[in-house]
């Protein structure tokens, strides 16, 4: 039977450490074909929205056009080889956000997503057909099919909004890159929203369920946030294994800092770790991978109920990131399904 591991994973991150893992997965196997697994990645989409009448998914598409060999490199997400004309002349209707712009491929997936969905079809549904194109060696879902839109509420006014309004995620942190203090993250449609069916068979048939180094507040957080998805993870039989987004109380990528500050969580690998928390205590986490060079928190760690390991957690390249993967693997006992 082939082992079963669960992805719960935000975009960029959380796109390269699971090519990672598929590459250990490819490396282990006896042909070099990933035969002895079978990986899901449940995938954040609060990062989604609706722009120039399209429905966006950022953190799927950047997971399935990494996988699928499609992704900008250089960038980490969109296109590779792409060009903007049509996201020019969108903005010299005067639409669109100039900071936000869309390339003339990745507005191709767009466009066939929405129609997809205006026809009828669940975002899983819609999903799994641009994965066909696509071939990412892994089942991609989303967390829900259900809108769910993370905003921030601003604690101060900036030359387009005032103190206190709620804006998008997607705005704060790309166009303000995230220096605009904020109060609070809001899903909106959170409380109208569930867990696919698939999404819970993926939690609950696992063998072990793997949290990648991606945002804790506004990936995985967000994730968990869903209805469903937290009671799945804390009863699932499979070890749950979390990888630090924290080395040395700096983010591996993006501006974490800024997300755990506004929910009042330190910006370590410790601190990361006690917000998740122990299975044991109430939390989701079983297991908890840190940089070599945190290694002073292993005891404490243990104090707060979770079994700890070290390893190079920088994502420089494909191999190093597989040997992080086959660490967090290891960390993980067999279930009695393995």
């Amino acid at each position: 039977m082939k082992k079963r591991i669960t992805v719960l994973a935000g975009g960029v991150g959380g796109a390269r450490f699971v090519r990672g893992l598929l590459a250990h997965l490819n490396a282990a196997s006896t042909d070099g074909v990933s035969n002895n697994a079978a990986v899901t990645v449940v995938a954040n989409t609060g990062d989604d929205m609706w722009l120039n009448g399209l429905r966006v998914c950022p953190d799927l598409d950047t997971i399935m056009y990494t996988l699928g060999g499609a992704v900008d490199e250089h960038q980490g997400w969109g296109r590779s080889g792409e060009s903007q004309r049509t996201s020019a002349e969108i903005s010299a209707y005067g639409r669109g956000w100039d900071w936000f712009t869309l390339g003339d491929l990745d507005l191709g997936t767009h466009i066939v997503r929405t129609d997809m969905l205006r026809e009828g079809l669940s975002l899983t549904q819609a999903t799994e057909a641009l994965c066909r194109r696509w071939r990412p060696g892994v089942r991609l879902l989303p967390m829900s099919d259900q809108s769910v839109e993370t905003h921030v509420r601003l604690s101060q006014g900036t030359p387009e909004h005032s103190a206190g309004d709620l804006i998008h995620f997607e705005e704060w942190w790309v166009r303000y890159r995230a220096l605009v203090p904020v109060s609070e993250f809001v899903q909106i449609g959170l409380e109208k929203a569930s867990a696919t069916p698939e999404v819970l068979e993926a939690i609950r048939s696992a063998d072990v369920i793997l949290l990648p180094p991606s945002n804790p507040v506004v990936s995985v957080g967000t994730i968990m946030a869903v209805p469903g998805v937290r009671d799945a993870v804390r009863s699932t039989a499979a070890p749950v294994i979390g990888l630090s987004p924290i080395i040395g109380g700096s983010a591996v990528r993006g501006m974490a800092e800024q997300c755990l500050e506004t929910v009042g969580v330190e910006a370590t690998a410790l601190g990361v770790a006690e917000s998740y928390g122990a299975r044991s205590r109430g939390g989701v986490l079983d297991g908890w991978l840190m940089d070599v060079t945190d290694e002073g928190y292993l005891p404490l760690l243990e104090e707060a109920g979770l079994q700890g390991a070290t390893a190079p957690l920088w994502m420089t390249d494909t191999p190093t990131t597989a040997a992080m993967a086959a660490a967090a693997l290891a960390m993980a006992p067999p279930t009695s399904r393995s």
